[in-house]
């Protein structure tokens, strides 16, 4: 019996050697080498492999990099290395590139427990993503916040905080690199990348309740009712199934304070970066 399984293993044993030896002749042979350029522009990247650039990783990216022509480069962005990072792969490249605008993420919901109290208790696994698909939420907001932090856990950066007072994830510009972990963690679809205008300041809708005024603002305070004022401020500003949103080219600076203020919820958030 002994002699049978030391046997068996010795058989395994060499099956395994002469595969893992084939494998190895067979990449040496037909393995790619790197072009010195695409391993040059590697070495430059942040190698966090957030995926918020759209590919796979730092690796991905820097063939993506290398491989596209001048006016396909300029569409690639690594949104952790931002600017610096990308000027010094143009110049590896030998092209130009002019800077891109800061972006952070940012919470489309104001649904904290004073501006919208829970009406059920909800006990069961803490997670967003589950809760999304048992209930409707302690609230009873349909599209809003469900206050059990997925996103604060996703997040590699800390740019994630969960406020204990308000219960709703706090987002810190100073760290966020808007890789979009928080974007694809939210099963409600609240967080997005948006820009900072030329002069660091920020306007948007945050809300996605998409019911009509009365149960909108039965559910929360700060609810957008889609009364269609901010859209006569400016006309690129849409309002679809009861719900206002602000396009990211609309220009913060111009008309940001003034949507903000004419909202009659404060469903409308303006605020301007701060800077050192």
């Amino acid at each position: 019996m002994d002699n049978m399984i030391l046997m068996n293993m010795l058989v395994l044993g060499s099956i395994a050697f002469v595969a893992a030896f084939v494998l190895y002749v067979v990449s040496q042979k037909f393995k790619v080498e790197k072009d010195p350029l695409e391993n040059k522009i590697a070495s430059v990247l942040p190698q966090a492999n957030c995926g918020g650039c759209g590919k796979a990783g730092c690796a991905a990216f820097a063939h993506a990099c290398f491989a596209a022509n001048e006016e396909a480069f300029r569409e690639l962005y690594c949104p952790v290395g931002g600017n610096t990072v990308m000027k010094k792969i143009a110049k590896l490249k030998g092209v130009e590139m002019s800077a891109k605008l800061p972006t952070v993420a940012v919470l489309r919901c104001q649904g904290t427990c004073k501006n919208a109290p829970a009406k059920v208790l909800y006990d069961e696994m803490s997670s967003c993503r589950i809760a999304a698909r048992v209930s409707v939420g302690e609230t009873g907001c349909p599209d809003g916040c469900l206050h059990l932090g997925d996103c604060v856990k996703v997040c590699k950066f800390g740019a994630l905080s969960f406020d204990a007072e308000t219960e709703m994830p706090v987002v810190d510009a100073d760290k966020c690199v808007s890789c979009g972990a928080c974007v694809k963690a939210c099963p409600r679809g609240l967080f997005e990348i948006r820009p900072f205008s030329k002069n660091g300041a920020q306007v948007y809708v945050a809300c996605r309740n998409k019911q009509k005024g009365a149960a909108a603002r039965k559910n929360c305070s700060k609810a957008c009712i889609g009364c269609m004022k901010c859209s006569k401020i400016n006309e690129a500003v849409r309002v679809e199934d009861n719900l206002s949103y602000i396009p990211l080219d609309v220009d913060a600076d111009k008309c940001g304070a003034e949507l903000s203020s004419a909202c009659p919820t404060g469903a409308i958030v303006y605020k301007e970066r701060a800077h050192d």
